[in-house]
């Protein structure tokens, strides 16, 4: 029997959205009376903020490093996010982190947008981090902090 994880002998088809379970840690961030759209819900770009602040946030606090001022910084090279139901402000959100692959200069995320204290998620998303030289811009290995911390969210899921 399956226990809704997606890394686990039967996982959870494509389209079910994911459960905590599925994520590492967690972000608590408020939806904001501007999130909201014409229709009443939260708009699409919206999640994308939610995102870059869950993940920078996470990595700063987790980190206890200004990681704008490492030699080498995290670009954002892709996103993209998979909506199961809306949102609207006021809802209050736990963004779920997770790492799908980890390299020596990249990092893809995987994320959950959760209503607080609901089992399962209202998106899903995916956000791509490539490491560059602060100065340069060109390519580079990632910083050894950062590393040493995203290992710990573990990879697969």
């Amino acid at each position: 029997m399956s226990d809704g994880r997606t890394n686990d002998a039967s996982p959870r088809s494509a389209d079910a959205p994911p459960a905590r379970a599925d994520f590492a840690v967690f972000r608590t961030l408020a939806t904001r009376w501007m999130d909201n759209d014409h229709y009443g819900h939260v708009n699409n770009v919206a999640y994308y903020s939610y995102f870059d602040t869950a993940v920078n946030g996470w990595l700063i606090e987790a980190g206890g490093v200004d990681i704008r001022t490492l030699p080498a910084i995290g670009l954002v090279v892709e996103t993209s996010c998979r909506y199961f139901r809306p949102l609207s402000f006021p809802d209050v959100l736990e963004i779920g982190l997770g790492v799908e692959r980890l390299g020596t200069s990249s990092i893809v995320y995987r994320l959950g947008v959760f209503r607080q204290h609901e089992p399962e998620a209202v998106a899903a998303g995916r956000f791509v981090h490539v490491y560059v030289d602060a100065q340069t811009r060109r390519p580079t290995m990632m910083p050894a902090v950062v590393r040493d911390l995203v290992a710990g969210l573990g990879t697969g899921g």
